[in-house]
């Protein structure tokens, strides 16, 4: 175990060296982030299982600590701590992990470039556990649920946003392993209302992405044309996998847009059924009617943009991007729209799941 803790250490301190080293194109850096992810992702199952190896409670049985995993700066590597283990409030549950996924945005608080988090902080926000303790309002949670905590921790349920079904708006949301803790620990208290109890089928520790990567990808799909036939993803990582398979059931040609010479994520797009598959700095054969931009990477917006047909549009589906730089109008002038970091919407997350 204390072998595994140093690994995921190490990987965390190569993040936080990359600010440190001397300059780094773009383009290395974005194939720096996605192996760090890689990492982190194969580190944190080892440390994971190590960590359930210890101290586990009986079934009837709640602890009075958890170990956890503590981001206690921003560019430092993560601390391993014993924690008291919270007792929730009305309207809270109180979750035992399961399984909670690594994903990009992760990286982003680790490395500071999604600003203000609530610090100390145990990241992470792709939970899959099951609910040990639940009292009072709980939104028809009871002992026992399988649940997925996503990255929608909680809205105000009264302003504008929220009252016209968009509380992904919301001006006083929390967000789960950013704002307010995740699920990088043995148990997590999380708002009941915002916790999606799961059905048989996505019970497993396996299905864990679908909390994120899942449930913003479909709501990313869900803003384009349901009409649209040709759509284009611009970066092939955990959302675009997943999605892909719901476009080619239904009809749909996805162009897979990779960084350049990322062989690899071509071929795995097109076993995945992409219709083409190639860099960001080629063309593909078709014009699209719709693009999802999933890397964040803002240089790609106005490729983007530029590769749609009349009347088509551009949705970004990531929390963090890098600036956009400049563009002609004419590109807005040509395309139907471009919109922004859908994120998460409760309605949309439950019909993903459903």
């Amino acid at each position: 175990m204390a072998k595994d803790n140093q690994k995921f250490q190490s990987v965390l301190k190569d993040t936080n060296e990359l600010h440190t080293e001397g300059p780094i194109s773009e383009k290395d850096e974005i194939a720096a982030a996605a192996e760090r992810t890689k990492q982190l992702q194969q580190t944190a199952k080892a440390q994971w299982q190590g960590l359930r190896e210890h101290d586990q409670p009986s079934s009837h049985e709640i602890p009075k600590t958890m170990w956890a995993m503590v981001l206690e700066k921003a560019k430092q590597q993560l601390v391993k701590k014993r924690l008291l283990i919270r007792v929730p409030a009305p309207e809270y549950v109180l979750i035992k992990v399961i399984a909670c996924g690594v994903c990009r945005t992760d990286l982003h608080i680790v490395d500071g470039e999604l600003k203000h988090p609530k610090l100390p902080l145990m990241p992470g926000h792709e939970v899959i556990g099951q609910v040990v303790k639940a009292e009072g309002h709980t939104a028809g949670l009871t002992k026992g649920d399988i649940v997925g905590v996503p990255w929608l921790a909680y809205t105000c349920g009264h302003c504008k946003y929220c009252k016209s079904g968009k509380e992904n708006l919301c001006e006083n949301a929390e967000f789960t392993g950013y704002t307010v803790d995740g699920g990088y620990a043995e148990y997590l208290v999380a708002h009941a209302a915002y916790c999606f109890k799961l059905p048989d089928l996505y019970t497993h520790a396996e299905s864990e992405p679908l909390l994120c990567a899942g449930l913003i990808g479909f709501r990313s799909y869900r803003m384009a044309d349901e009409n649209s036939m040709n759509i284009g993803f611009y970066g092939f990582g955990a959302a675009a996998s997943i999605l892909i398979q719901l476009a080619v059931q239904q009809g749909k040609k996805v162009f897979a847009f990779t960084r350049p010479g990322d062989a690899k994520g071509q071929d795995f797009a097109k076993k995945l059924g992409a219709a083409w598959a190639g860099g960001t700095d080629e063309e593909a054969p078709e014009k699209r009617d719709a693009a999802i931009q999933f890397a964040p990477a803002g240089e790609l917006v106005p490729l983007a943009l530029k590769a749609v047909d009349k009347g088509g549009r551009v949705i970004c589906g990531g929390i963090h991007m890098s600036d956009i730089p400049g563009f002609p109008m004419t590109c807005f002038g040509k395309s139907g729209s471009y919109s922004p970091w859908p994120t998460l919407a409760v309605r949309t997350a439950m019909i993903f799941l459903s």
